[in-house]
């Protein structure tokens, strides 16, 4: 009798252990889906305090760059795009074009020596080349919450609990678009 109490606690005990494992993993696959959903939030507000931004920059540039009219153009056009994208990769493409078209204003602010010299531009240049900054680290912060997702997605039990969780789609990194690598060229 003493033996079979003794079989019963061993087998109840391993049930327990392999139950309090399957939940922690089922648990640990939410955590890291809200890791990545988080990392996404922190982008998008650094993303829509640029958006902020934009125009306050554009006004002032625009009073010394009349003919730059196709530039300011562009990014309203951006901007609207952004406010309306739906999707992240939609938002991802936005934003990765609304960075070259923003690098292209600066050059541009570069040929007005009045221009570098207002005291507003110079604050909102700097305020954007901070919001520039923040977003590169947000999207670093996102990219790395992707990969951790991802990962654990790939690999064995990872992929079960995704399965039974439905989190089946893997979530996308940020990534730079491919006319990133151009310098932008500024002609007049």
């Amino acid at each position: 009798m003493k033996n079979l109490w003794t079989l019963l606690s061993v087998v109840i005990i391993i049930f327990l252990i392999i139950g309090l494992w399957f939940i922690n993993g089922l648990n640990y696959v939410v955590k890291l889906d809200e890791a990545v959903r988080s990392s996404w939030a922190q982008v998008e507000n650094q993303l829509q305090r640029r958006n902020d931004l934009i125009p306050n920059l554009v006004n002032t540039v625009k009073g010394y760059a009349v003919h730059e009219k196709d530039l300011f153009t562009k990014i309203t056009e951006l901007r609207s795009q952004w406010g309306k994208a739906s999707t992240e990769k939609e938002k991802i493409a936005t934003a990765n074009e609304m960075s070259g078209i923003i690098s292209r204003l600066l050059v541009v602010s570069e040929n007005y020596p009045d221009l570098k010299a207002n005291q507003n531009f110079i604050n909102l240049q700097a305020q954007l080349e901070g919001t520039e900054n923040r977003i590169a680290v947000e999207r670093m912060r996102y990219n790395r919450m992707v990969e951790s997702f991802n990962s654990y997605k790939r690999t064995v039990f990872g992929g079960l609990f995704c399965s039974i969780r439905g989190l089946n789609a893997p979530h996308e990194y940020f990534s730079a678009s491919k006319d990133a690598k151009n310098v932008p060229v500024v002609s007049f």
